[in-house]
């Protein structure tokens, strides 16, 4: 897995204390759900959901893969889809 992978994985899941290295404050959570797709792979059809996203919904903090599929072709894997659960703080 790519090492730039494993930071965003990082900082989605703990901003506080890659920040100040301090325990994160009571927080309330909204979910998301969106499906991201990509030709070239996993990952790439993760930031592609990440970065559609990040378009219109603030303070994202974390996501988990809940499905994972697979178009196939000529008996090889021909593109990618993951459905993600966004989740992010609310304002106020």
């Amino acid at each position: 897995m790519a090492l730039w992978y494993l930071r965003l994985v990082f900082l989605l899941f703990f901003p506080t204390l890659s920040r100040n290295n301090q325990r994160m404050s009571d927080h309330v959570y909204k979910k998301i759900e969106v499906v991201g797709s990509s030709p070239n792979g996993f990952e790439d059809a993760v930031t592609n959901a990440l970065a559609r996203a990040h378009k219109t919904v603030r303070n994202m903090r974390w996501f988990e893969v809940s499905e994972t599929r697979g178009y196939i072709e000529n008996g090889k894997v021909d593109h990618w889809q993951v459905t993600l659960k966004i989740g992010f703080t609310l304002e106020g």
